[in-house]
């Protein structure tokens, strides 16, 4: 494609240089740059994409995106106001607008937006409307599936594998928008139809550093990327109004909002719910009238996820039955209250709940179902939001009768000091701390345990635990790696969870 077409999806880009180059390919990481190729030097948390400018030269770059005045001789030279923008922009003219032609869905939010994004995705499916799906699991379609190193791709990324999926024969998408892309504007040049707001609580602050902007970046979703366009004039938000930062994207909103509740009024409403260790059933108030539901998917937050993906099903205008049969038929998510099967009378559960807010989630909907005692694996990552972790520590302790702290991702920050943090939010309860050789021979009271080796904390949890309890792996989830410095190693809940239950002969 010609550097001029691209240029015309661009406000206030100044060239300098040839405009009528050919663009083989677009480039952010200099290292990946080949012949012809345009490359954004973008501004990152650590570096600064102009020092790799040289680089990219040496690879064939052709011409050169930046927000700042570059002194480059040789190359055509894009200034433009936004680096980040115009990569997005720039990527969807690259591969044809994969969007907009086909209904795109955006999820957003804390907690909810995988397990929203597989309901969404089977109420696609069971309308006739072939469906990609890009998340934190993974970016697939029908058989094809691609490893998701982000929850939302880099633009350049995310358009490509949209262009293929959509080759590939998707005529719908669900997308999972993190906080991180809307902040680094990676999905300004998508075209949604629908954007969806699950939730709000505590995570990503030691990238967003508050509250008040990790919920402005989420806000973009439904203010700048929802504003119609003459490509998709009609657009709707599903907005969770018991979410107190609902209401706020209500009345920012550039489109219409259907808005759904448990507790408040709305749109979209529960007239009867009953919660079982099978799943949920459910009848339900929406615009169109009574819509009665059961899913094997466990909890009030996971009625909640419903609730969403009804909304959405509802802004799109499938009809009723679709909507029903996509709930109905979804079976598990790959890490979300995931069950390991075993003949131990053990019921071992692996969620990927990493925050305050999805840990007590998981763990009020646990003691709600139990028979007898919770024991609860968790611990927190490396390198990102300290605040978090005293209140998971005091949440584990508070629900579990025995709370085993251990490593996740510990990066590159050392796992004693993140379990230290993690213990003095349990301190207060003054519970007893149980160690590895004690809970060799079980225990009988409530309290605590920490061991540093996720592999040993959940080979002893799961040997501590008897017939009937409910022992929960929180935190990791669908990951099958273990970050340990600048290392990742292979590690798998449920696998380790899989081999301790052996072991119980």
């Amino acid at each position: 494609m010609k550097l001029a077409q691209l240029l015309g999806c661009l406000c206030g880009a100044q060239v300098t240089g040839d405009s009528d180059i050919e663009i083989a390919g677009l480039y952010y990481d200099s290292r990946q740059v080949r012949p012809g190729g345009l490359f954004f030097a973008l501004r990152g948390v650590n570096s600064d994409g102009a020092q790799f400018v040289p680089a990219a030269l040496r690879g064939g770059a052709v011409a050169v995106v930046a927000d700042r005045p570059l002194a480059v001789a040789g190359v055509t030279v894009v200034l433009v106001p936004d680096a980040r923008l115009a990569m997005s922009l720039m990527a969807a003219a690259f591969s044809g607008s994969p969007t907009a032609a086909i209904p795109l869905i955006g999820i957003t939010g804390t907690n909810g937006k995988t397990t929203t994004s597989y309901l969404v995705e089977g109420i696609l499916e069971a309308a006739g409307i072939p469906c990609a799906v890009l998340g934190t699991i993974s970016y697939r379609f029908g058989e094809t599936s691609m490893e998701a190193p982000n929850t939302t791709p880099e633009s350049v990324d995310l358009q490509r594998t949209l262009r293929e999926l959509v080759d590939l024969g998707a005529r719908g998408a669900v997308m999972e928008v993190s906080s991180h892309s809307l902040e680094q504007r990676r999905a300004d040049g998508c075209l949604f139809d629908v954007a969806v707001f699950t939730n709000l609580t505590r995570d990503h602050l030691d990238y967003h550093h508050d509250m008040e902007s990790y919920f402005g970046s989420k806000l973009r979703l439904f203010t700048d990327l929802l504003a119609p366009t003459e490509a998709k004039p009609v657009r709707r938000a599903v907005v969770n109004l018991d979410d107190p930062h609902g209401a706020a994207i209500v009345r920012a909103a550039a489109a219409f909002v259907l808005s759904y509740a448990v507790d408040a009024p709305a749109d979209i409403t529960v007239a009867q719910v009953d919660f079982s260790v099978h799943g949920i059933s459910c009848r339900l108030n929406t615009p169109r009238g009574e819509l009665s539901l059961t899913s094997d998917l466990l909890g009030r937050f996971n009625l909640y996820n419903i609730l969403a993906a009804v909304g959405a099903g509802l802004a799109l205008d499938l009809p009723d039955a679709a909507i029903r049969q996509g709930i109905e038929g979804h079976r598990k998510v790959p890490g979300r209250v995931e069950r390991v099967a075993n003949d131990k009378g053990i019921t071992v559960l692996v969620d990927y709940a990493h925050t305050s807010d999805a840990l007590e989630n998981v763990l009020s909907t646990i003691t709600e179902l139990k028979s007898a005692r919770i024991v609860t694996i968790f611990g927190c990552g490396g390198d990102r939001d300290k605040g978090k972790r005293p209140v998971m520590g005091e949440i584990a302790a508070r629900y579990s009768d025995l709370a085993v702290l251990t490593s996740d991702n510990p990066r590159t920050e050392d796992p004693r000091a993140i379990l230290d943090d993690v213990r003095a939010g349990i301190a207060p309860l003054a519970l007893r701390e149980y160690t590895l050789e004690e809970l060799a021979q079980g225990f009988q009271e409530k309290g605590f345990a920490v061991i540093e080796s996720r592999r040993e904390a959940v080979r002893a949890a799961i040997l501590a635990a008897r017939p009937g309890d409910i022992v929960l792996l929180a935190g990791k989830g669908h990951e099958n790696y273990q970050i340990v410095g600048s290392r990742k190693l292979h590690f798998d809940d449920r696998e380790e969870a899989a081999a301790a239950l052996a072991l119980r002969g």
